[in-house]
């Protein structure tokens, strides 16, 4: 795909140089494959894109592209118009099957790039405040920030994953005094528990913990601190290892309270303000965000002389920009979406481009347990977590179901599924394709079938299947650029997943077709078979390997 993709562009820059076309912006070649197989191997839509601006009809603008393509024919066998000016390419199967060879010899780093340029990139997710358990929206969040941190290291950029951690302010404040009052409750008292209080049976437990401690306080104050920094401190190891569990890991966890240690806060805003953005008025500061788009100017430091959330994210991602980073993803729940162009104006404010920082919206998560949807908060006692759901289904099944979704759509999962060990769990499907292929190579080895591939004879892969999934393997290079510059790694769960659909097909054909069977009598015929298995088994890995799941050798379930 990447070689053609490189045709056109190719063709589209002569085109400018001869004036058969204006071309005052090149555009992104896009290729698909066609609905119809006659229509050719790969197609682009690139003359109708063209139309608006080149003022002329999809169809003369596509003739003047493909009069321009130069066909090699090691490469390609034929290039024709269709319709109203899609391009058809037919790709030389021969070419096609070589990258099987790139594929072999890459390996584990077929799917790898430079794109990225080993430029600094800072991943921010999860980032929960330490008051509570992770619940399942916590758990979306975490695993598309890992996944999406796999992606870009895997296309070329340097990533460090952060954890903030907000261990200051009125949320530790509420932590403490929940304990504290769960603590008067064991010891007998009546206690009136406020709805604002946290009342998860988390909270009983670790006041418990305190009482055993036998700690004598000075002041009510003095055993709130306490509390909360007790409670916070547990909550956030019982954390790490939720997330530990989910395969989720963190280079670096910043704390909030170091803003403030620091007087970090402080010099942001003053750093604004000499840049012309901060100005006092009603008491208190404010940040001028309007200059930048923003609906309404933001306060900064309130007239009862305490700093705002907001000022302290600002001083956070100055200190990130300060730390070198050229790119910086904040990943944050759906309920965040009012909070991202008043950060977006900060960025620029501080004299950054906008675009060296991008906010990723993760949507809810719908929890059903047998058709019923499940209620959560984290603040109720009915709170469903993501170490519940990690016991349920496990680490594998619970990433890739957060991950078979875009992460700006709602996801609906279905714990009844996500358990099931069939065909039907898509996980399940695509574990159990490289599953299969290691129980075929298994079988030859039993059957004392020698596996050297450094002798393979391509060309005795002639099936219309073979061809197609070599093909469709070979688009995975361009898919993992993709999906790292578009932030969409759930693109790789739907690669996969069609990967494993399309040699399934391909294996259940040799059950009753001797053409498609990979232990034939011919030695050369098997190994030619085996060698494309193999292919096929490493950019499954590959891919699991992207989004954190195992590519086990056999299935608990496994027949064959």
């Amino acid at each position: 795909m990447i070689q053609i993709k490189s045709i056109v562009e190719a063709a589209l820059e002569d085109c400018k140089k001869d004036g058969t076309l204006k071309l005052e912006l090149l555009p992104e070649v896009l290729l698909e494959t066609p609905k119809q197989a006659d229509h050719g191997d790969l197609s682009t839509n690139v003359a109708m894109v063209l139309a608006k601006s080149e003022g002329k009809p999809p169809r003369k603008i596509a003739e003047a592209i493909v009069s321009h393509i130069k066909v090699p024919s090691d490469v390609l066998a034929a290039v024709s118009i269709a319709g109203a000016g899609f391009i058809n390419f037919k790709i030389n199967p021969g070419f096609a099957l070589n990258t099987l060879t790139e594929i072999f010899k890459q390996g584990p780093d077929f799917g790898k790039s430079k794109m990225g340029g080993g430029k600094k990139v800072q991943v921010e997710f999860v980032s929960a405040n330490p008051t509570g358990p992770l619940h399942v929206g916590h758990g979306r969040g975490a695993v598309y920030g890992d996944a999406l941190s796999r992606l870009l290291s895997a296309a070329g950029y340097k990533v460090t994953k952060e954890y903030y951690l907000n261990d200051a302010g009125v949320q530790m404040q509420t932590l403490g005094r929940s304990v504290l009052l769960r603590m008067k409750e064991l010891q007998g008292e009546k206690v009136e528990f406020p709805e604002n209080c946290y009342q998860g049976a988390y909270i009983k437990d670790i006041a418990a913990e305190v009482l055993a401690k036998n700690k004598n306080f000075g002041s009510e104050e003095e055993a709130i601190k306490f509390c909360g920094d007790y409670a916070g401190a547990k909550i956030h190891d019982e954390i790490v290892a939720d997330l530990k569990d989910c395969g989720v890991t963190h280079d670096v966890y910043y704390y909030e309270s170091t803003l403030h240690k620091k007087n970090l806060v402080a010099d942001a805003v003053e750093f604004l303000r000499k840049r012309g953005y901060v100005e006092d008025r009603e008491g208190a500061i404010w940040f001028l965000s309007t200059k930048f788009g923003d609906e309404k100017d933001r306060v900064l430091k309130k007239s009862d002389g305490f700093y705002t959330y907001f000022a302290a994210d600002i001083a956070y991602h100055k200190e990130k920009f300060d730390r070198g980073f050229d790119y910086v993803i904040d990943v944050w729940g759906a309920d965040h979406a009012g909070h991202v162009p008043r950060m977006k104006a900060a960025i620029e404010a501080m004299g950054h481009d906008p675009k060296q920082f991008d906010a990723v919206l993760i949507q809810l998560v719908n929890l059903m347990r047998g058709g019923e949807l499940i209620s959560m908060s984290t603040r109720s006692a009915q709170y469903e977590t993501l170490r519940t759901l990690l016991n349920e289904v496990g680490k594998d099944v619970c990433r890739y179901f957060f991950l078979m979704r875009s992460h700006d759509a709602q996801l609906d999962f279905d714990i009844e599924l996500a358990k099931s060990q069939t065909m039907e769990n898509p996980v399940y499907y695509i574990q159990y394709a490289h599953a299969r292929i290691a129980s075929v190579f298994a079988k030859a080895h039993a059957n004392g079938v020698s596996l050297d591939y450094n002798h393979v004879d391509l060309s005795l892969l002639t099936l219309p299947e073979e061809l197609a999934i070599t093909r469709f393997l070979g688009e995975y290079p361009a898919l993992v650029e993709e999906a790292a510059k578009e932030l969409t790694p759930h693109k790789i769960s739907f690669y996969l997943l069609e990967l494993a659909r399309r040699f399934q097909s391909y294996y259940t054909k040799g059950n009753k077709e001797p053409a498609y069977r990979f232990l034939t009598d011919d030695p050369k015929m098997t190994l030619a078979k085996c060698y494309l298995l193999k292919n096929i088994q490493i950019v499954l890995k590959n891919g699991l390997d992207l989004l954190g799941l195992s590519a086990p050798d056999r299935m608990d379930s496994q027949e064959e």
